[in-house]
């Protein structure tokens, strides 16, 4: 086994970590400008709708667009909760208290979308689970593709 000079040793604990000066720091926020939730939530919308009617004209069944849409609502709805929730506690001053409602909003969310989709069987008449799936899959990552190509967004100078 071979060992590290303590000299070495203290060089590899040093870490290239520089602080921004004010005036990087602005220049940082001006090339990565915060993502609206609430427009996220409408393109999540945008996108279940869709996907229903996808689903719908390849089905040729308007139950398997029902149920795509109804997968759709099961992340939009929750989404709408959480967004609303968690804008709305976003002036706190206590840390503590914003991770706190944070992680309440997150089990809120989770808590409606497992209790929309128990109740899928007796609200989606003809209910097609495969469809329901994909509407929610496909909404859900709406997310990734709103990061990667949200618009103001710049790569470094």
């Amino acid at each position: 086994m071979k060992t590290i000079p303590p000299e070495t040793e203290t060089e590899a604990e040093e870490s290239d970590f520089k602080p921004l000066t004010a005036q990087e720091a602005e220049q940082w926020r001006r090339r990565n400008p915060p993502l609206s939730l609430w427009k996220l939530v409408v393109g999540q919308a945008v996108v279940g709708a869709l996907v229903a009617l996808v689903a719908w004209a390849v089905t040729g069944q308007a139950a398997a667009g029902w149920s795509a849409a109804y997968g759709a609502l099961a992340v939009v709805a929750p989404a709408a909760l959480f967004a609303r929730g968690v804008l709305r506690q976003k002036a706190t001053p206590h840390a503590r208290a914003a991770l706190v409602g944070f992680f309440g909003w997150e089990v809120a969310k989770i808590v409606l979308t497992v209790a929309l989709l128990a109740a899928a069987p007796r609200l989606v008449p003809g209910l097609n689970w495969i469809a329901l799936l994909a509407g929610m899959v496909v909404t859900m990552k709406t997310y990734w593709v709103a990061l990667l190509v949200r618009p103001g967004v710049r790569k470094t100078d």
